[in-house]
């Protein structure tokens, strides 16, 4: 084989027994009818039903068996390293994406840095918890990132390797690794474009747990103030609290002829420096962790081509 290839397919595998196969069929079939070179990486993350042993006996894949369950973030994050393709795809094992259309979105990627499969429809379980949770973590992300974000949390996607290979050791365990590499692109300036897809119902149980899926959200709209323009949720909350305080202190002073202050007043005037101070440190951290951008982005390499 030769050492690089033009596509690499991660495919993360937890307890899909009964239909990996059927999914690795259908991108190799994608891939066979394309000019890509190619390969698919399927990692096996401690999966229980015997899908390590299923994949073990299919031919034409690379197989990862993980020593412990790592989660979805750890699987791909492992596989993306493996890669030895110039563009990697990230999908899914439950014949939910229409894995039949990867090489038109490696093609889509000419000219863009990651390419993400907008999904049209949700089909996943427990639609009233899920759909407002994913509603607001996708505003907030438009807000963060000022750019409009159809689908934040797609689970495929096609974006350059040597890209991401800055930020693999930012993703996280869990399913919102899909949302930290989209969020880490648009941070560092690099070009992420929305393909509309079907999306369909899940082959096997789904692996979403309402209550600790729960928890994540709320740990992933956490996360995501903090380490992308912490000041846009930091200082209007600051500046807010500070106009209520000097309001506040106005009433007072004229309400009480002595000039006293009541101590809720000096309350909310701290409580509002300390918003902003700490908008202000978290920035400040940001700015200082975030590595200096060494791949030149898809727009600079047309630009530096025109310019030839």
């Amino acid at each position: 084989m030769p050492e690089t290839l033009d596509v690499s397919v991660v495919l993360p595998v937890f307890n899909e027994r009964d239909h990996v196969v059927a999914e690795i069929d259908r991108i190799k079939a994608a891939l066979d009818a394309s000019d890509y070179t190619y390969e698919i990486i399927c990692v096996d993350d401690c999966s229980t039903d015997g899908s390590a042993e299923v994949l073990a006996k299919v031919e034409g894949i690379r197989l990862i068996t993980m020593p412990r369950n790592g989660g979805s973030g750890t699987v791909r994050r492992v596989g993306t390293r493996a890669s030895r393709g110039n563009v990697v795809v990230w999908t899914d094992a439950d014949m939910t994406y229409p894995n039949e259309q990867i090489p038109q979105l490696v093609k889509e990627l000419e000219g863009f840095d990651q390419i993400v499969g907008a999904r049209t429809t949700e089909e996943g379980t427990i639609k009233l918890l899920r759909v407002p949770a994913k509603w607001s973590i996708r505003k907030l992300a438009c807000y963060l990132s000022q750019t409009d974000i159809p689908d934040l949390n797609s689970g495929l996607r096609a974006f350059r390797r040597d890209v991401a290979d800055q930020y693999l050791h930012l993703l996280p365990a869990g399913f919102s690794c899909v949302t930290t590499m989209t969020m880490t692109f648009l941070a560092n300036g690099y070009s992420v474009k929305y393909v509309d897809i079907p999306y369909a119902k899940r082959a096997g149980k789904s692996k979403f747990h309402p209550v600790k899926d729960t928890r994540r959200y709320a740990l992933q709209v956490i996360r995501m103030i903090l380490s992308y323009e912490p000041l846009r949720v930091f200082m209007p909350i600051g500046l807010l609290l500070g106009a209520f305080g000097i309001v506040k202190t106005i009433v007072d002073i004229v309400h009480f002829n002595d000039h006293h202050l009541s101590s809720n007043s000096l309350l909310v005037l701290f409580a509002a420096f300390q918003v902003i101070a700490i908008g202000l440190l978290a920035d400040l951290q940001v700015r200082l962790a975030k590595t200096s951008r060494e791949v030149p982005s898809a727009a600079s390499l047309t630009l530096e081509r025109r310019g030839d």
